[in-house]
């Protein structure tokens, strides 16, 4: 006789719904009518080991969390900066979430534990305060010049913004099904004293609005405002203000500042806005859009908003044509069946100084396997997977 699994029914709910799954793929996962799933969080039956060990994988959730008496608390939920007509976060997006803000818990709580110092720079200012002003102080804090990078920009930004002790994690897609959308989640910051936490969806491959995400998302730390971004986007002309919220507008205004200082776009000059292609060239080398160097020249009175309008359509064929290149590059991969290692894509993921921490703690034997598996999304014997691409 197939065992039972005497899970309980109120908490089998939860888990399906705060992952934003319909009775109808929870039964088809679990190879059941809807119907007799329903006889599951209902308690009029229960699943077998097996089916209820697949549910839990799929809700992700643990497996034993099924037994507990009643619902537990989960993760309290995040602030939500997003536009006010955007639409519910779906599945992959709270999965993320809730998987950054369980690594976010346990490295804060080790932090803590251990008696490390708080950040200073966690909250330093408020929304009262100059979005230059804090600009400056990112860029300060971070040993950053925009005028003299010493590598690729994005790359150069996460190095030193986690040798500062801010988490930075990437990611694309949860796995081949479940993948990130840009218009629901761009990103999401943690603004917690000891260890703070920043997500860039990386969905997109073009660096530059990842860039203006992340550094987006570092302005929330400095004010102190934890919450998820789906509009760090610098052109807000064509768009109605009253939609945005007035969190991520001041953000926007300090990655402006912090990406584009006053001083060194002042200092281009109106000869690097006569064609595209010289706008094109100045933004590479700054890592941001060309997008966002017009509307940084346009705010500071460079161009004006017939130059800007032109200058902005031209820029729009030049994206297009990247899209249709990024597109014709994916068709390829799939045909070599290849693609990025999965490794690094981990590794992006759960941020190289966590996946470091966390594997200097259980080499040191001061973490169980399991945990440390589950924080990394890794068994343990491939952790040295990550050791070569640490070095």
């Amino acid at each position: 006789m197939v065992e039972k699994a005497f899970i309980t029914a109120d908490v089998l709910v939860w888990a399906r719904e705060s992952a934003k799954i319909s009775v109808e793929n929870a039964a088809k996962k679990s190879s059941v009518s809807p119907e007799r799933y329903l006889t599951w969080e209902k308690g009029n039956d229960f699943p077998t080991i097996r089916q209820a060990k697949i549910l839990a994988k799929y809700f992700r959730r643990p497996f034993s969390l099924l037994f507990l008496p009643e619902v537990p608390k989960d993760f309290h939920p995040l602030e939500d900066y997003r536009r006010n007509d955007s639409l519910e976060l779906d599945t992959a997006s709270l999965f993320i979430i809730r998987d950054i803000q369980e690594k976010q818990s346990w490295i804060s709580e080790l932090y803590e534990e251990i008696g490390e110092e708080v950040l200073p720079f966690v909250g330093k200012y408020t929304m009262n305060d100059n979005p230059e002003v804090i600009a400056q102080n990112i860029l300060n804090t971070l040993k950053i010049n925009p005028a003299n990078y010493q590598k690729t920009p994005i790359n150069e930004w996460i190095e030193k913004a986690e040798m500062a002790g801010i988490f930075v994690s990437r990611a694309g897609y949860l796995h081949s099904k479940l993948t990130l959308n840009n218009d629901l989640i761009q990103g999401f910051a943690i603004a917690d004293k000891f260890a703070p936490f920043v997500f860039v969806n990386s969905k997109n491959n073009w660096k530059a609005p990842q860039l203006f995400t992340l550094v987006h998302e570092l302005a929330h730390i400095w004010i102190a405002k934890s919450g998820i971004s789906n509009e760090t986007d610098m052109d807000f002309t064509d768009k109605p203000k009253s939609k945005f919220h007035p969190v991520e507008l001041f953000c926007n205004q300090v990655a402006a500042s912090a990406l584009m200082p006053r001083e060194i776009v002042l200092h281009l000059g109106k000869d690097t806005f006569e064609s595209q292609n010289k706008v094109f060239k100045q933004a590479k080398e700054l890592g941001i859009s060309s997008f966002a160097l017009l509307v940084r020249a346009l705010n500071l009175n460079l161009i004006s908003n017939t130059e800007y309008q032109e200058l902005k359509l031209d820029a729009q064929k030049e994206f297009e044509k990247f899209l249709e290149k990024e597109r014709i590059k994916k068709e390829k991969q799939k045909e070599r069946k290849g693609g990025p290692d999965t490794y690094l894509l981990r590794l992006a993921k759960n941020s190289k100084l966590f996946t470091r921490i966390v594997m200097d703690t259980f080499n040191n034997g001061s973490l169980q396997p399991s945990i440390a598996s589950n924080l990394l999304n890794t068994q343990t014997n491939k952790f040295s997977k990550f050791e070569k691409l640490l070095t």
